[in-house]
């Protein structure tokens, strides 16, 4: 199961993104699953450093499918909007797939 975990402030703004594990839907190569939710992590990613101004800190590690994504500081409205695009197809992978192969929480900090 891939675990995704979005840490919010108090201000309504986000400070981090992890993401966990395999979803275990198929064989590696075949996941279709995974695949879509490494497309909408990695595509969010991108987008932050290519379409903000704010600046993070990514690390990754493939083998254990670990990606945790942190900002120096509170996010703005245009990586807000991004994230939150991000959290709506994960959301939409959760509900389809019954939760099964992605679990998907929030945390205040």
């Amino acid at each position: 199961m891939t675990r995704i975990t979005i840490y919010k402030s108090n201000k309504d703004r986000y400070t981090r993104f992890t993401c966990e594990g395999h979803s275990g839907f198929a064989v590696s190569g075949k996941d279709i699953v995974c695949a879509s939710i490494s497309v909408l992590v990695i595509n969010t990613i991108n987008s932050l450093e290519t379409f903000t101004k704010d600046t993070m800190e990514v690390s990754q590690d493939e083998d254990s499918g670990r990606i945790d994504c942190r900002f120096s500081s509170e996010t703005s409205e245009a990586a807000t909007l991004l994230i939150n695009a991000m959290i709506l197809g994960l959301e939409t992978i959760a509900e389809q797939w019954g939760g099964k192969y992605l679990k998907l929480k929030f945390r205040e900090v």
